[in-house]
């Protein structure tokens, strides 16, 4: 894991850790190394969301880029997912996403993306932090008169509203569908988006003061769930502040997930012959049950890393065209290059009005398996340390065996946090438990923990 950025870009208080000097840095390395792959005059575009931190730290982004002598394109606050397609279609160098995604404001964060929409690769970020942190001195000051400029971008959010509606269907009339913002940038294009498709729309979490951005939304969707069965609505549906996760709310005002989701859209797509090897992509993070749905389908499953970016480089290299995690992070690789949660939505209200289904009876296509996960805070002197521990991967083999393919156990370290996480699925939730807990034992004991 990199020294400044993680799985999901850099993290961390906004202003107070995640400083404007550091961001300067960032913006004016990511410059470097974005503008030397490309011939052209380079540009950068800049998105960001709406915590109220943003303006400060695109403004140091900003300086950062145009001392480097590439142009800045602001496109002001947009979903994260507008910047990633938008950076392709309009043959950007790159770009930079300020935000935090599904946590609250008081953090922000950056996001780098390549000039093909995708997130940038690790090897590409750890030459981003070496120019901040080891060789700041290779960055050579620009000649005089050919710094950047600050453009600024007045289109991008209506060229993104049309392309996310020629995925649409036709006519959803009879539809009532709830949608909760977020209080975040969804705010500012799902009303465009989802209105115009005959249903009536219902939106919430749509009053961004800067503070509240995902106090409701896909990380906090009681009050969506409540919503939903006091309006009577068909379903409900729910995005996080950068717009890139989508859950849903059935009419009883049950959750819906990703992994739910994922099988409906696949399952959709099977009939319709648009699954690509008739394969979908899962990971560490997906329920046992989507995996139990995909066999009993007919349909494969391919392993990915967790987070956005391994799970899309898979996808591209081998072709695939849908992946996703149960938070509602669900990427349709011919469609954009990042996981849309607006797009995500459209998918599932097209299903519904396809195949007749209530949420509720597509929710059955996945039984889910019982779940126990823990995390163990260590001492970094003990990072990868455990692995190489027989009483420690000895226990998890023999609970591997005991539980065979009605089961599974996941035991790794979590990104930058110093910390091991524990995970286990099964049949019986007092065994998972019993396992879990017997695991989390032994790693203290053996690396000496209170």
């Amino acid at each position: 894991m990199g020294r400044i950025f993680g799985k999901d870009g850099m993290r961390a208080i906004a202003v107070t850790d995640l400083t404007c000097e550091l961001a300067m840095q960032i913006g004016r390395a990511a410059a470097a190394v974005l503008a030397s792959h490309k011939g052209d005059k380079p540009r950068i575009l800049i998105g960001k969301d709406v915590r109220n931190s943003s303006d400060t730290i695109e403004a140091a982004v900003c300086a950062g880029i145009c001392s480097a002598g590439v142009d800045a394109e602001l496109l002001g606050e947009v979903p994260t997912p507008l910047l990633a397609w938008y950076i392709r279609e309009c043959k950007a160098s790159g770009g930079i996403m300020i935000t935090a995604s599904p946590i609250n404001s008081e953090y922000n964060g950056i996001k780098i993306f390549s000039s093909y929409g995708y997130r940038l690769g690790e090897d590409r970020e750890d030459e981003i932090e070496r120019l901040i942190l080891d060789n700041p001195e290779k960055i050579k000051p620009v000649k005089l008169k050919e710094y950047g400029r600050v453009l600024h971008n007045l289109t991008a959010i209506d060229e993104y509203i049309s392309h996310i509606k020629k995925f649409a269907p036709d006519n959803l009339d009879g539809f009532k569908v709830a949608i909760d913002c977020a209080n975040g940038c969804t705010g500012l294009t799902a009303e465009q988006i989802f209105s115009g498709l005959g249903a009536e729309i219902l939106i919430t979490g749509n009053s961004p003061d800067g503070f509240n951005i995902n106090t409701s939304g896909s990380t906090h969707i009681e009050s969506l769930m409540n919503f939903v069965v006091e309006n009577e609505c068909t379903c409900g549906i729910a995005f996080d502040g950068a717009g890139e996760r989508c859950m849903a709310v059935d009419e009883q005002g049950n959750l819906i997930d990703g992994d739910v989701i994922i099988a409906a859209c696949a399952r959709e797509m099977k009939s319709e012959g648009r699954l690509r090897h008739n394969t979908i992509i899962v990971s560490q993070a997906n329920n046992l049950g989507l995996i139990q749905f995909a066999k009993a389908s007919e349909i494969a499953t391919a392993s990915a890393p967790t987070g956005e970016r391994g799970m899309i480089r898979r996808m591209i290299e081998c072709g695939y065209s849908i992946g996703g995690d149960p938070s509602g992070h669900i990427v349709f690789p011919d469609d954009m290059p990042t996981a849309d949660g607006q797009l995500t939505g459209i998918r599932l209200l097209e299903i519904l009005k396809k195949t007749g289904e209530t949420l509720s009876e597509i929710s059955c296509l996945i039984k889910k398996s019982p779940q126990v996960m823990f995390s163990i805070p260590i001492d970094r002197r003990f990072r990868e340390v455990w692995k190489n521990d027989r009483a420690i991967t000895g226990l998890i083999e023999d609970f591997e065996g005991i539980l065979g393919d009605e089961g599974r156990v996941v035991v790794r370290e979590a990104g930058k946090e110093p910390a091991i996480r524990i995970r286990i699925e099964g049949k019986d939730f007092s065994t998972i438990n019993t396992m879990a807990l017997q695991i989390a034992d032994t790693i203290k004991e053996r690396l000496e923990l209170k």
